[in-house]
């Protein structure tokens, strides 16, 4: 059974044109060369993919409650988020 981990990293792969076992946690999107499109794009497929809401304001993501820092926070964030919705 593919875990939450798993598909928000497979989000992020896709989005980076990367293969997932190149994603490493501890990366940031940055690293990843992820620019601001390919987040709010991976925004996208992480609310679609797992039916929430992403309390994420791309005019000002330090201001959102959605931690972007790096790979591990955004799935913990979206693990957050989808044990609310259940």
């Amino acid at each position: 059974m593919e875990t939450v981990r798993d598909r928000v990293i497979a989000i992020i792969a896709e989005q980076a044109v990367l293969e997932p076992s190149d994603v490493e946690l501890t990366h940031s999107l940055e690293d990843l060369g992820i620019d601001s499109l390919g987040l709010v794009e991976s925004i996208f497929a992480i609310e679609e993919a797992f039916d929430i809401s992403v309390p994420f304001n791309a005019n000002d993501p330090a201001a959102s409650a959605f931690d972007i820092s790096s790979v591990a926070a955004i799935v913990k964030a979206v693990e957050g988020l989808v044990k609310e919705q259940s």
